[in-house]
Formats: C-alpha cells, structure tokens, sequence
C-alpha cells in the first residue's frame, strides 16, 4: 500500500460533500439524515484519469505458441491480461490482493492460472500479499488456496503435465520471523499445501525450478533476509542452494566444489535445455554467475561481472532459453543476455529499467515478454523490438495533492519515474497525453504546488532534493536545503538526514512559506533560496539505527533506510504557526508560533518506534489533530489512529 499525504483535505472535503462531516448537526432525524447521505452518494464512481504509463512488476507469463496472450503481475495493481498481442491490457485480478509477485500459466491447460500475491524483491515499501490465487478459466474468476501468511511468494512454478501438481517459494515476512515460508508443493491443485523444504522461520524461499526433462528433479534456493525501517540484512547460514531428486519429497544441500564459500545472500537458478547445465546467481563474498555442466554435481565461476549482484536484494534473477543450451538472461538494472554459456553478456535494450521477469515462449525463443519497473512489454524478435507501456495505468504514486484551479489538477511522483501533475478532465471529454506533465522533483518526494500560482510547483526527491518548476519557461532550479549526495555510508555522520519521501509543505497562511523536514523542520520564505531550520532535532537519533545497511554480505546503502527523520508535518489551518511534526521512529511534537520551541504531544498508548505516517489537523478546532501510524516494517499490519 501507498500512503498519499497531501490527498487528505481533498478525502476530507468529499466525505463533507457525501455525508455533511464536519456541518453544524441538523435537527432533523437520524434516517433523515442517513437518507440524504445515501441519495447524495447515489451515481458517484472512482474514474481512472491516469497517466496511462505502466508501473513496477515482477512477472509476466503467455501460453506457449500463441503470439496474443499474456500476463503480468504488478506490485500495486494486480493482474493484467491481454489477447491482442499487447495492444491493450485489462485488469482480471482487481478485488484480489493488490500485489503479484509470481504468475504461472499450466502448460497443459491454458485456462488453469496460478498467481503468488506479495512482492520478494523487498524494497523497503514492499507490499505484501495473502498467499496463493488459482484461476480455472483463464483469469476470469480466482479464488485463493492457501498459504494466507506467506506474505511475500518469490516464485510458482505448475508440473508440465500436471496442473495439480505445484511448487511455491515462499520467503514469508519480509520485516520479521514466521514459519509459513520455505519451498511449498500441492498435489492436489491447492486443497492442500505440504512444505517439503524448510530451514527456519527466518528464512525463506525465493528461487525455484524444474529440470525441462525432467519434472521430478528441480533446483530451489533460499534466502535468510530481514527487514527494518533502519536496516536491510541480506544473508547468513540459512541461505543456500538445493537439489531435488524426488519430485520435490526430499531436497539435498548443494555444496559442492567449485560453489563460493558462504554466507549466502540472495540466489537465483536456471536450468538450461539440455538439462545438464545449471546456473545459480549467488549473492557471496566470491558471488557471481556460476554453471555446473552436470547437472549439479560440480561448479565453476563463470561470470564475476559485479553487474549482475549490484542491489542483489533487488534482483538476482537468471533466466535459461528454453531451446539454445547457451543462452541464459540475467535481469538486474540492465537487461542481460549471453549467448557463450554464460562467458559474455550483451545488453538488450528495453523501454526502462530494472528487470525482474521473463518469460520465453518455448516454441519460438524470439518471443518473450519482459518486466521491470515500468510495467510489461512483449518482443516477437528477440529483443530487437519491444511493445509500449504506456497503455497499462500501473504507475505507482508516493503522495497525491491537487491545485485550486479550474479544471483542477492533480499531483504525484511516480515510483522509478518522474512527477505528474495532470489534468481532472480533458478538453475533448478524455484525458489524453497532451493533459499531463512533469513538474521536476523525482521519484519519491511530495510535491507542493503554489497556491497563488499553478504553473510554479516544489517537488522532491530522496535524499532531500527539492525543485522549483516553472512550467511558463519550463526552468527546473534545485533548492535543496542540504546539496549533498548523501548515500552510501549509512546516517549517523551526516549534519543532516532525509527520509526518501521527505515532506514539502506549503503554509496555508501564507503560500511563500515552504516547510521542509529532514531530522529538523526547515523553512524558507523565498523560494527556497534561504532556508532555516525552526526546529531542533525531534527525533530520537538512536545513532546504532543509522548505520548502513546491507549485512554482513553486501554494504549496500541506496537511502531507503535513512531513519530518525520528520516523516509527516501539517500546520494547523486555523491557527498561523501551530505546526506539528511526526517522526518515523514514534515520536509527535508541536510548535505553537513556528518557532524552534516544541512539545512532545506523542500519545502515550502509541508503540514505540512507530512510524507517523500522517498528520491531518482539524479544519475545526486548532488543538485537534488526526494521527494516522504504520507499523508494517514492524512486522505490525494493525493500523493505529
């Protein structure tokens, strides 16, 4: 899920509109007034006003031989399927869990689907999922099978000649200890689920495979990860690489001569045509892509190209060509292909980065469909062309806000892609292309437009970044309160720190006051060219919850776990510097004249460590305040206001 600071006054003022909130009580009966709430919702409906541009997936499958059919999965929109060659895509999986993080089509009975809801490619705004959907009509109706507390499925894969038969890596919580979670088998199309590959309840599955010859040998891996708002541990003793001799009954630790020594991180595994030539993509000390050329037996480092491990929590994923035994994929922030057994890799160049699936049709290898972060799109040449994105409304927004012109428009930084501010209506009765822009800023950041003047919006980015667009001459000027590139090395000895989505707040007293918020809240009255800081530090700055992150494997700090920063901040819209701020380790103060004076307010039931994810101050009374906290990082799904 997504939280959408900025929309809230625009939810507060419909449900003013639908049901008299925040009105002077009327005296006329309750069923009177329920009735009229009733009759003041009746012909309202959600619309998709876009942009039309496609959003973060991780997998994608077709039906073998038939060049129009396809799906994918996406982390925040569900399932999508096409049959006109991917042309044009349609939702199939809308009132099921919201993110896919495998989908498996039977290849002996097209109509039979099987989907693993929860993403375990775990950013740190993971969305998590409530196990497995099986569909018997080709994705018209699904109904879920189990393994509810999985949270996170890495891969499904379905026997060739049995649509009963399936596999699931499971890596379970993301962001704490569970014991549903390792390698799953059903027997029985999901009546019930076995695990037949377990290590412990902090370490899950995240790769598997069969042999193409043979069903009854597969490969699997798992992966002993956790997750923490300040930190990300990828490795240790329980990850490893495992091989089935059985059907999957019994599985046996490959630790053969030739593997890198451990810890392990993150693995991923393919199996090539001919069955005798494995890879496994290791996250290790000495990781890389290796290949055994007997089916398991013994290894060798083929490719030590630090390429394919860079943000190995996030990638990892090898591919094989299901006809050309030296052919193998690998899918990181580039898109890989090799053509020599794994020796040498050539780019392929896809409409945007950051790969996560692949799917190749068995019977012509030219044709594949392709995921990353900006969506699904299908090549019938190998590569050599790609369909487009922009016709599947995927696109994940951080926050939401509008403007006050007519017709008014609304705002959002798209996850791996640019701002947007864009058009409530079009001129010619749809929302076309020509409706929306960029307005500066990035991926993650808030973003504010000027109340007084529409064609100036502040946006931000991670790592504290702010603009000041101008869409009269189309300037960009950077404003950002602490112009230093900060990533890298962890928090603790930075003067300043930034969460990724770091809260732009234009005052609603005076619109040249721009409020900014890293561990303190700063402020500027002209535009961004000078800014102070009215605040102290209001988080706990626990300096051990700054370190970087990554484990004992891989040092890899890229932002996401910057912690001890303001991650909400509202002025009170009937009183002119009562401001309050919430932090994401579980803390809430006030400043009363806008002043570095403040009071910790922090309610005494909240948890601690807690995330404020957002402050809605009462348009009614200045000493209220709505206080919504997540704990999902916490491994808490509970939600506290």
């Amino acid at each position: 899920m997504r939280n959408k600071p900025g929309f809230q006054a625009a939810v507060l003022l419909l449900l003013s509109q639908l049901s008299g909130f925040g009105q002077k009580p009327q005296e006329t009966a309750e069923p009177a007034v329920k009735d009229k709430a009733k009759s003041q919702e009746h012909g309202m409906q959600y619309r998709a006003i876009g942009p039309f541009r496609g959003g973060r997936s991780l997998t994608a499958a077709g039906l073998p031989g038939d060049p129009t059919t396809y799906y994918f999965g996406s982390t925040g929109g569900g399932i999508w399927k096409s049959t006109d060659g991917a042309t044009t895509w349609k939702p199939v999986f809308d009132q099921e869990a919201s993110s896919v993080g495998s989908i498996a089509v039977s290849a002996s009975d097209p109509n039979v689907i099987y989907a693993g809801t929860g993403e375990a490619c775990i950013r740190g705004n993971a969305a998590q999922g409530d196990g497995v959907y099986k569909s018997l009509d080709g994705a018209k109706t699904w109904r879920n099978v189990g393994l509810r507390d999985s949270r996170a499925i890495g891969k499904l894969i379905i026997h060739p000649k049995n649509p009963d038969i399936v596999f699931v890596a499971a890596l379970g919580h993301p962001f704490g200890p569970n014991p549903e979670r390792g390698i799953f088998r059903t027997t029985d199309g999901g009546k019930t689920w076995t695990i037949v590959l377990y290590v412990d309840e902090n370490t899950g599955g995240i790769d598997v495979v069969f042999d193409p010859h043979n069903p009854n040998i597969l490969f699997a891996s798992m992966w002993q990860v956790r997750r923490t708002p300040w930190n990300l541990s990828s490795g240790g003793p329980g990850s490893g690489l495992y091989r089935s001799e059985d059907g999957g009954t019994t599985w046996k630790r490959v630790e053969h001569e030739g593997l890198p020594k451990g810890p392990y991180g993150k693995i991923g595994v393919a199996v090539a045509a001919n069955s005798d030539r494995v890879w496994a993509l290791i996250e290790a000390k000495d990781g890389g892509l290796y290949r055994s050329d007997d089916g398991g037996e013994k290894w060798e480092l083929i490719n030590g190209d630090h390429r394919f491990l860079q943000r190995a929590w996030y990638y990892m994923h090898v591919v094989a060509d299901p006809k050309d035994a030296n052919t193998v994929y690998i899918l990181n922030v580039d898109f890989h292909r090799s053509t020599d057994g794994g020796l040498t890799f050539n780019k392929i160049k896809v409409p945007h980065g950051d790969n996560h699936g692949l799917w190749i049709d068995p019977f012509n290898t030219r044709r594949m469909i392709q995921t990353d972060d900006g969506g699904a799109t299908v090549t019938l040449d190998g590569g050599e062309h790609w369909t487009r994105q922009d016709n599947q409304p995927t696109a994940q927004f951080y926050h939401v806000i509008t403007d006050n012109r007519f017709p008014y428009h609304v705002y959002g930084s798209q996850q791996d892609n640019s701002t947007i501010a864009i058009s409530s209506r079009g001129e010619d009765g749809v929302i076309d292309r020509a409706d929306w822009y960029t307005v500066g800023g990035g991926e993650a950041g808030y973003i504010a437009p000027y109340p007084p003047d529409p064609n100036i919006v502040y946006a931000g980015d991670y790592q504290g970044q702010i603009t000041r667009f101008d869409k009269r001459n189309g300037q960009i000027k950077n404003i950002t309160v602490y112009p230093v590139l900060t990533d890298g090395g962890g928090a603790a000895n930075l003067e300043h720190r930034f969460q990724w989505t770091a809260p732009i707040v234009i005052s609603p007293h005076d619109p040249h006051v721009l409020y900014h918020a890293g561990e303190q809240l700063f402020k500027t009255t002209d535009g961004g060219m000078h800014w102070d800081a009215i605040s102290p530090d209001l988080t706990r700055n626990d300096k051990s919850k700054q370190q970087p992150s990554g484990g004992t494997i891989t040092i890899d700090d890229t932002g996401t776990e910057y912690y001890d920063t303001i991650f909400a901040v509202a002025e009170s819209p009937l009183q002119k510097g009562l401001i309050w701020a919430g932090t994401d380790d579980g803390l809430v103060h006030i400043t009363r004249d806008g002043s570095k004076v403040s009071t910790n307010v922090t309610p005494k039931q909240m948890p601690e460590w807690s995330r404020v994810s957002l402050i809605e101050a009462s348009p009614h009374d200045p000493g209220t305040a709505y206080v919504a906290v997540e704990r999902h990082q916490l491994d808490d799904l509970h939600p506290y206001i």
